[in-house]
């Protein structure tokens, strides 16, 4: 089977043969590993001046830059990230194309795709909640709308799936109140699923921080996965196994904040923590519970890539 078939059989909360599926929302460090600026850290100010054909070569640099880290470090989806200044559905149909070009149907795509409220301001968000609730619902539905036409536009390319990466949480609880979150976010991120399932796309739901006191809402908007589970949010991934593993793929618990501050020691028990846990009965994907971002050590990462090849195998 292809990494990108076991990844989907992971989803659809299957367990695949072999070694359990991994993969990271970014893997940033591709300067450190391939001597290669990562996508997103490009500036392309000058990518209208550039002739086709130039504008393909950087298309397929990119790719290819995609696809080398998959295979090296053996992820079995490729989140795909543009520059700022390419982030345009044709441009992504584009990069999507070339990738399907050059590593055929390997691995499984998937690009951003959240359209529930940005949470990031949240002061600002609350005061709008309180003094005009309906231009909240509003710019909410609007926000829908718009991801659904878009991806109803990548139709076609060769792409899987949507990570959806608004955070909605502190490490002590949500943004908003359990109720709040139920009026603003929950209609719109089940509206918004429907529709990418209704087109035959995956959706991962990733926030960080702690999702336990809105957990079920999240669930019952029936992403195919959850990302993050995040550890430092008092996330246990046993215990939402228990309560939810027959419902929703898993992905990640692994303590990123412990790659950056903590012992080997540490790291690897909380890679084999997250392996224990997540892995019985399948819907599981081995993941670190942010990404390897930018500052993080490689051998850290490297270290828990040896847990899971040697620990996170269904069968011998």
């Amino acid at each position: 089977m292809t990494p990108r078939e076991k990844f989907q059989m992971a989803l659809d909360g299957r367990q695949p043969p072999g070694r359990v599926p991994h993969f990271e929302l970014v893997f940033f460090l591709t300067m450190e590993a391939f001597g290669k600026v990562h996508p997103t850290h490009r500036s392309y100010h000058q990518w209208d001046q550039m002739e086709e054909k130039e504008r393909q070569l950087h298309r397929q640099d990119m790719a290819q830059l995609y696809i080398d880290t998959a295979r090296h470090y053996e992820h079995s989806a490729i989140f795909l990230h543009l520059p700022s200044q390419l982030e345009k559905p044709d441009e992504y149909r584009r990069l999507i194309e070339v990738v399907r070009e050059q590593s055929g149907r390997d691995f499984f795509l998937v690009k951003h795709g959240d359209a529930t409220l940005k949470l990031k301001n949240i002061e600002q968000l609350v005061y709008r909640i309180a003094d005009d609730p309906e231009g909240v619902h509003r710019d909410a539905r609007s926000m829908v709308d718009r991801a659904l036409m878009e991806a109803e536009s990548l139709m076609g390319s060769g792409l899987d799936g949507f990570a959806l990466c608004s955070d909605y949480c502190f490490n002590n609880g949500p943004f908003l109140s359990p109720s709040q979150f139920s009026e603003f976010i929950t209609p719109y991120l089940d509206r918004l699923i429907r529709g990418y399932r209704q087109m035959g796309l995956y959706t991962i739901k990733h926030t960080d921080g702690n999702i336990m006191p809105i957990l079920d809402q999240l669930v019952q908007c029936k992403p195919h996965a959850l990302h993050s589970l995040d550890p430092q949010g008092g996330v246990d991934i046993a215990e939402v196994k228990r309560k939810y593993g027959r419902q929703v793929c898993l992905i990640g618990n692994v303590n990123c904040g412990l790659l950056d501050t903590g012992t080997d020691e540490q790291c690897v028990a909380s890679a084999r923590y997250a392996l224990k846990h997540g892995m019985p009965g399948g819907g599981y994907i081995f993941s670190t519970s942010n990404c390897i971002y930018t500052g993080m050590r490689l051998s850290r990462y490297e270290l828990i890539l040896d847990v899971w090849r040697n620990e996170g195998c269904y069968n011998h």
